[in-house]
């Protein structure tokens, strides 16, 4: 199923897993303190962009980030199962890099090539996540959603929408774009938030 619009998509702040870079998945762990900074950063910077509601995945990292920025923004939160976290099975809490190694694979679409068969489908996952979208964007023709989810779900709608897979950090907005028949991803800037690195001299 494909949404039939334009919508939002933020990945959770970190937790020490993350920072681990260990598989994560369903494990349901907290934000530590970098991931409760960078849910207030995102929050700041969703000010003025007319997010109007939030959908957040259950697990307790989306669902703190998600709460922060639904009252920083004061718009309405719901919680869906459909954007859960992929279920990495057997590689859940073990390190990402030495796997990859292990493997041979050095990129996105190699590591879904070796995601053992105990876990999730890599594809059943992200009809679920396209589902929920469409589902929430039918059902509220007139609002603009974020969706406030993990990299997998994130990754695996970006996959099957635009084709490819994208450097996607914690905390950090994204906007799905439907511009005509193609799907592309732009992350969202604040134009006067950072400034320019001074000239050299």
């Amino acid at each position: 199923m494909t949404p039939a619009r334009n919508f939002y998509g933020l990945r959770h702040g970190a937790t020490d897993w993350n920072r681990q870079g260990l598989f994560q998945g369903r494990t349901d762990n907290p934000l530590n303190e970098d991931g409760l900074k960078q849910a207030h950063e995102a929050a700041e910077m969703l000010r003025g962009v007319g997010i109007s509601r939030i959908v957040a995945s259950p697990l307790v990292r989306a669902l703190k980030t998600a709460e922060i920025i639904a009252d920083a923004i004061a718009v309405p939160l719901t919680i869906d199962d459909g954007i859960i976290e992929f279920d990495f099975g057997s590689f859940e809490g073990l390190p990402v890099r030495d796997l990859m190694i292990q493997h041979g694979v050095k990129s996105a679409t190699g590591l879904v090539s070796i995601l053992p068969a105990d876990g999730e489908s890599w594809d059943a996952m992200t009809e679920r996540s396209l589902a929920c979208v469409s589902k929430w964007l039918d059902r509220h023709p007139d609002d603009d959603l974020l969706f406030v989810c993990h990299d997998a779900v994130m990754q695996g709608m970006a996959n099957a929408l635009c084709g490819s897979y994208f450097k996607n950090s914690h905390g950090t907005p994204f906007r799905y774009v439907h511009d005509g028949a193609e799907w592309r991803i732009e992350q969202v800037v604040i134009a006067d938030r950072y400034s320019p690195s001074p000239p050299a001299t």
